[in-house]
């Protein structure tokens, strides 16, 4: 595995800590790859690729979505804050008394 954006030496982080690095920076690939494919469709002009780009850009969405979902069962702080901020009704910001 690259360690492409680790920012302390490799030998001094836990597994834990790698494995949360390879979750969080496929997320990150996972996302980006939603965007592209969003902006792809949005410049198409052919309906058929259109569509194509667009079940593309769905099935990134999964990948990201079975990410978060490891991260949330992986890590109590994320799990918290999860479980704090979506699926809530009202304001998106103000939910909590963080700043």
């Amino acid at each position: 595995m690259s360690s492409e954006g680790l920012h302390a030496p490799r030998e001094r982080l836990s597994s834990e800590t790698i494995a949360m690095h390879q979750a969080i920076t496929s997320l990150m690939e996972e996302l980006e790859a939603v965007d592209w494919y969003r902006q792809r469709a949005d410049d198409c002009e052919d309906p058929a690729l259109k569509e194509i780009l667009l079940h593309n850009m769905r099935e990134e969405m999964e990948h990201a979505a079975m990410l978060l979902e490891w991260i949330r069962r992986n890590n109590d702080d994320f799990a918290h804050e999860l479980k704090d901020n979506l699926f809530k009704e009202g304001e998106i910001s103000g939910q909590h008394g963080h700043e």
